[in-house]
């Protein structure tokens, strides 16, 4: 491995060359106490960012010295601000010793290498992207990313950053300031286990802690979800994580309140949601949606201070909303639709270009097969023909000519007869009194449990008892996948892959692999649109799709020999024994990936799209 010596003899010898120059700086470094890895170097200085990582091996406490620590003569820059910034000593293993915990400190690291990062980016100057130093940014949502790793090895920080040129000359003197100088100043401040970190990390794994203990309580005590006496659910506003300051805490109604013993937090009382069908109701701007919106959110856990918290859900629920014009390929929507005009076969179902109605059947059997067990909705997003029918509009269109079975007549059956609980949001229609076990009413953000009332009014209303179609049956096994990317498609896709060549498709040219945001990804000719698939909170989740369907198009998962789930399953089997590494395309993990639920990645090869539109 070479030395930092070297890196800065070769970076001498570059100075004022092309651009192009800087490619010979690919390979690891020693430096003064951590390990630097260049992966890739940007083709000029306005394409994307070179990818670059840094390795801190376990090690002792504060009290170890490391190499060059003294600052005395002879002692490199970098090696001089250790010495004044002090050792990088490791973290203890208690703080990574269970998946939370690990997911907890790695997220840290992250937010605190990003913060670092942003002090010293651009401190160089030159063209386009130089001096660019960058790492992913967390939102509220702790999730796992390949930013981060972190074993018994020691920590591995993955990051971006604009090697520094002029015009598209390499600027020598900037690119050495910035790698032995600027990036160590982040290693130090950021993955130095000193006593402010210590201390940062035993919060967050115990805040992970009392979030895994109150996960694991749901199904206990038969519950979907909790929220803790004292959440902040609002938030600043549509396109803003941040809690609404001076937001009513949120307080549980008596008959739902739950007391869960949680380690280091003790007692801790709040709403248990229990299983089976719950109504929230209320007037508009009350409340409902935003608690429904921390429900399908809290499948995943949040930082402290997020107000969120502790609201914790069964980590398979679903959010389910119609979604017209989303495609439908081979799925049994015979549970909610039969009998259509022209004739076709509900039970593989496919569509271009799918209603609100049908998406939203579609939707709910693709959330089953993806192994969910809690359905959530709320009505301002759903078709109104699949939720309810009332007893006007059937003496006007009779019911053998109405092929949509309402969802409010199977709701029931679906918590009996399948173990499927529902939470749902309504407002403007009273349906779906007589099916709910439980009634929340938000009143100025206020829990309410109106249970009780609600059957005192279905009772004098003579409809105490729940309507049920016939015909109830819950589409068994699951849908084989076969999808097209482009070039690659299943067997054909491992026949034309060439690695070595770098290969991925029948042209032999690379699979382009695109991801927009929170909206839309493409791989090769084929694309999801993914932008009403509400569980998936960061972008970094939508760019992790695009190369989870690149990899199953290359190892020929796609053909049809598999079903969605088996293929989502393998997958994340790889992925649990290999890490990030498995869905790398170029040798090397890089920063810029976070890991969404099996339900997202089901979610999206439901939605695929070939260039034809199929």
């Amino acid at each position: 491995m070479k030395t930092e010596k070297d890196l800065r003899r070769m970076l001498a010898g570059m100075d004022r060359r092309g651009y192009p120059a800087l490619k010979s700086l690919r390979g690891s470094y020693r430096l003064d106490g951590f390990t630097l890895t260049v992966d890739h170097v940007q083709g000029d200085p306005f394409a994307a960012p070179s990818k670059l990582s840094v390795f801190v091996p376990a090690r002792g406490g504060a009290s170890d010295a490391l190499p060059g620590e003294e600052g005395g003569q002879g002692a490199s820059p970098g090696a001089n601000l250790r010495a004044r910034a002090g050792s990088i000593p490791s973290f203890p293993p208690e703080l990574f010793s269970t998946p939370e915990r690990r997911c907890a400190l790695e997220d840290l690291l992250i937010r605190r290498f990003c913060r670092e990062a942003a002090q010293v980016s651009f401190k160089v100057g030159g063209s386009g992207k130089s001096g660019l130093v960058a790492t992913s940014r967390p939102g509220p949502e702790v999730l796992p990313r390949s930013a981060c790793t972190v074993g018994p090895r020691g920590v591995t920080l993955r990051f971006e950053a604009g090697f520094p040129a002029h015009g598209r000359t390499v600027d020598a003197a900037a690119l050495e300031r910035m790698l032995c100088e600027l990036v160590p100043r982040c290693v130090c401040r950021a993955l130095a286990a000193d006593a402010g970190a210590l201390a940062a990390a035993r919060q967050a794994a115990d805040l992970a802690d009392d979030q895994a203990a109150a996960r694991a309580e749901l199904a206990c005590r038969g519950l979907v979800a909790f929220v803790a006496d004292g959440a902040v659910l609002p938030r600043q506003s549509g396109v803003s994580a941040r809690p609404l300051a001076g937001a009513k805490p949120f307080r549980a109604p008596e008959r739902l309140r739950v007391v869960l013993d949680l380690p280091h937090r003790g007692p801790t009382p709040g709403m248990g949601v229990p299983c089976g069908v719950t109504l929230i109701v209320g007037g508009g701007y009350h409340g409902k949606s935003t608690l429904l919106k921390a429900l399908q959110e809290g499948v995943y856990n949040h930082v402290a201070g997020d107000g969120r918290e502790l609201v914790v859900t069964d980590a398979a629920a679903v959010k389910l909303r119609a979604e017209d014009g989303r495609p439908v390929r081979g799925t049994d929507i015979s549970l909610f639709i039969n009998n259509l005009p022209d004739g076709r076969d509900t039970r593989r179902f496919s569509t271009a270009d799918a209603s609100g109605s049908t998406s939203q059947a579609a939707g709910a059997v693709e959330a089953l097969e993806a192994g969910c067990r809690t359905l959530l909705i709320d009505e301002d997003t759903s078709a109104t023909n699949f939720m309810v029918r009332d007893a006007l509009m059937e003496e006007v269109v009779a019911a053998d000519h109405e092929p949509i079975t309402p969802f409010v007549e199977r709701v029931r059956d679906l918590w009996e007869r399948a173990g499927v609980s529902s939470v749902i949001v309504v407002g403007s229609s009273g349906a779906f009194f007589p099916a709910a076990d439980t009634v929340v009413q938000m009143d100025r953000y206020e829990a309410l449990d109106v249970t009780d009332r609600v059957r005192e009014v279905c009772a004098a209303h003579g409809a105490a008892l729940p309507v049920r179609a016939a015909g109830f049956a819950v589409p068994a096994g699951g849908k084989r996948l076969v999808l097209s990317v482009g070039g690659v498609a299943g067997a054909s896709g491992r026949r034309a892959c060439d690695k070595r060549r770098g290969r991925d498709d029948a042209r032999g040219t690379r699979l382009k692999v695109r991801a927009q945001g929170l909206d839309e990804l493409s791989v090769g000719t084929g694309s999801a649109d993914v932008r009403l698939v509400e569980q998936l909170v960061d972008p970094e989740q939508v760019a992790a799709l695009a190369q989870m369907v690149r990899k199953l198009a290359q190892d020929g998962a796609l053909d049809g020999s598999r079903t969605v789930s088996e293929a989502v399953d393998a997958l994340y089997a790889e992925l649990a024994e290999r890490g990030w590494q498995a869905l790398s395309a170029h040798g090397y993990a890089a920063c810029g990936l976070a890991l969404p639920r099996k339900q997202e990645l089901a979610a999206c090869l439901n939605r695929w799209r070939t260039e034809r539109g199929r």
